[in-house]
């Protein structure tokens, strides 16, 4: 991926313990740690049980406000089968000094999938699928609106020839089934119906812990669309086991087509990791064996 864009507005300690006091002089009171700063946020460790995401950037401030509309419905579903997702404790508004929306999360434990074999995440494939069932179902109209997630695939067919021709010219023999496997995509039927979707549901958005399927993070390009975008992470998860596993656990949802979308969308997300990974080397490689997985199937 490209470097992180550089931050419009970034806050220090002292900066976010003033944001905190708009809403609660105890929380400002906590403890208060960087953790982690990205493209579209900053995280804050607060306390030990909370963490404050602060957009960096103006684009990201709507992220942070779709986060606020859809976690409450989504979460308390994932909860009854046990799996988090940072739901908002707290969900801040603009200040005098602080332009854009900002929430107090509750802090999970856990550590990202990304970077763990196929055959270890494999282990949780079912309770992935479980969780994806409780996601999915039907949005109601003000459901955040993405203009990239979980659209037909026709929408973002002149974008994917953009990455091919990059891959070609780097790779023409791993570019080509990556092509067939999107036109198969393109041919299959559309979606029936618009479902909630997480919208970003890779490796690096997903928690375990203890082996276990602990979370879903990173809600901010959550909408409503085709299931099939969420479903592309059988092939960015999982090896040939765990992804029977999985379409097993989804069976009486979806329908061929679906899957067929699916694997065209885990495509599309292979070549986007492998035409824009040069200063990630674990995004790369997530695009190398992500492209042999939908290969092989």
């Amino acid at each position: 991926m490209a470097d992180s864009p550089s931050a419009e507005r970034r806050l220090d300690a002292d900066g976010v313990r003033a944001v905190l006091a708009t809403a609660s002089t105890d929380l400002a009171a906590l403890p208060l740690a960087l953790v982690a700063e990205g493209w579209d946020n900053a995280i804050w460790r607060l306390g030990a049980e909370l963490a404050v995401r602060v957009p960096r950037r103006a684009l990201a401030a709507d992220l942070i406000l779709h986060e606020q509309r859809a976690l409450p419905e989504i979460a308390s579903r994932l909860a009854r089968i046990g799996v988090r997702a940072p739901v908002p404790v707290v969900v801040g508004r603009p200040t005098a000094t602080f332009p854009w929306p900002w929430s107090v999360v509750p802090w999970i434990q856990g550590s990202p999938a990304l970077g763990r074999s196929r055959d270890t995440n494999s282990a949780w494939a079912p309770a992935l699928a479980a969780a994806l069932l409780a996601v999915h179902r039907p949005a109601p109209p003000d459901t955040p609106s993405n203009p990239y997630r979980g659209v037909p695939l026709r929408e973002r067919d002149s974008a994917l020839r953009l990455r091919l021709e990059d891959l070609r010219a780097e790779d023409r023999a791993a570019a080509e089934p990556l092509d067939a496997v999107w036109q198969s995509g393109l041919a299959a039927a559309p979606a029936r119906a618009r479902v909630w979707i997480h919208g970003d549901l890779h490796p690096g958005n997903i928690l375990t812990h203890e082996g276990a399927l602990a979370a879903l993070i990173d809600f901010g390009d959550v909408t409503a669309g085709d299931p099939a975008y969420d479903l592309a992470a059988t092939w960015l998860l999982f090896d040939a086991d765990g992804r029977a596993r999985f379409r097993a656990g989804t069976a009486d949802r979806y329908d061929d087509a679906t899957w067929t979308r699916a694997r065209a969308w885990a495509a599309y997300i292979a070549a986007v990791f492998l035409t824009q990974s040069d200063d990630r080397p674990d995004f790369r490689a997530l695009g190398e064996s992500t492209a042999r997985a939908v290969v092989e199937d």
